[in-house]
Parts: structure tokens; C-alpha cells; sequence
């Protein structure tokens, strides 16, 4: 690994030139970390019967940051990210779930009021115990036991309806 390292060292300015040349000018560490790797893959896979190794580790290694520019463009391309002001618009989603919610309850029957209420924070608002608990101002163990009584009533549930 020793003479990778002095390797790297070596061609650290090559990397940096690379990365500038590609104008680049955000995550820079990750495409220098892709520059790294290509000079490593270069030194691995380099034929000295075929020329000079400055020569193929520039162009290998450039190659590896293009390609990893195009897969970023590609993905972002891709991907939409609403802005923020899209997300202060979204109301309840409770009250766009009427139906869910109703369906959720029909399930909840022989629930005591506790679990039911586990059961449409975890389902419903995606709340997490520790969430749950802050909510309902008890304490953990104590959502935890309604968890517990909820799982078990509604397992017996469907047990008796398969059988």
C-alpha cells in the first residue's frame, strides 16, 4: 500500500487539474476520492508495453470523473425536489386520508382506546413510540405495553379469520 500512497502523492496535483479543467466546483472531495480510486484501478491495470503511464492515468482517470458526472447529471435529471414553499402548502394529511383511516378503525375493533390510538399513530402519522409517548405525555413503557396488547389482539384477529 506503501507505494500506492507515494503514488497518490505524485499525481495529487494531476487529480486537482482534472477536477478544475472539468470545472467542478462542488463536491470536489468526492470527485478527487473518483479520481483516487481511477488512479488506482490505472496503476492495477496499466501495460507498459503500450506507452507512458502519466499518459493513461490522465486519461483513465478523467474518464472515471466524467462518468461519475454523468451518472450525478443523470439522477438529477431524474429527480424532482419541490421547493419549499410547496411543502407549506401541503395541509393534514389526515384529512386526505378519510378513507384509510376509516378501513384502519374497522380492524382496530376489540381494541381498548389506547391501542387503537398506537395503532392509528404508528399507521396513519408514521410516529414512532418515543414520538408517540411525547404526544400522549406518558411514558415509554407505557406505549410500548399498548403496542404489545395491539399487535397481539390484532394477530388473534387475522388468526381467526384465516382459520
Amino acid at each position: 500500500m506503501e507505494g500506492f500512497d507515494q503514488l497518490a502523492k505524485q499525481y495529487e496535483p494531476m487529480i486537482h487539474k482534472i477536477i478544475s479543467s472539468l470545472n467542478i466546483y462542488k463536491n470536489k472531495e468526492d470527485y478527487y476520492h473518483i479520481g483516487l480510486v481511477g488512479l488506482w484501478e490505472a496503476a492495477e491495470a496499466f501495460n507498459p508495453e503500450k506507452g507512458e503511464f502519466t499518459n493513461y492515468a490522465y486519461s483513465y482517470v478523467k474518464g472515471q470523473i466524467l462518468n461519475e458526472m454523468n451518472r450525478n447529471n443523470r439522477f438529477a435529471e431524474r429527480s424532482i425536489h419541490q421547493k419549499e414553499e410547496y411543502w407549506e402548502t401541503i395541509e393534514e394529511t389526515n384529512a386526505d386520508q378519510p378513507l384509510e383511516l376509516e378501513f384502519l378503525l374497522s380492524y382496530c375493533q376489540g381494541l381498548t382506546e389506547k391501542e387503537t390510538k398506537w395503532v392509528v399513530y404508528s399507521c396513519i402519522d408514521f410516529l414512532t413510540v418515543r414520538e408517540i409517548a411525547e404526544k400522549e405525555n406518558v411514558s415509554l413503557s407505557a406505549v410500548k405495553q399498548w403496542r404489545n396488547g395491539a399487535k397481539r389482539k390484532l394477530k388473534e384477529q387475522m388468526m381467526e379469520i384465516v382459520d
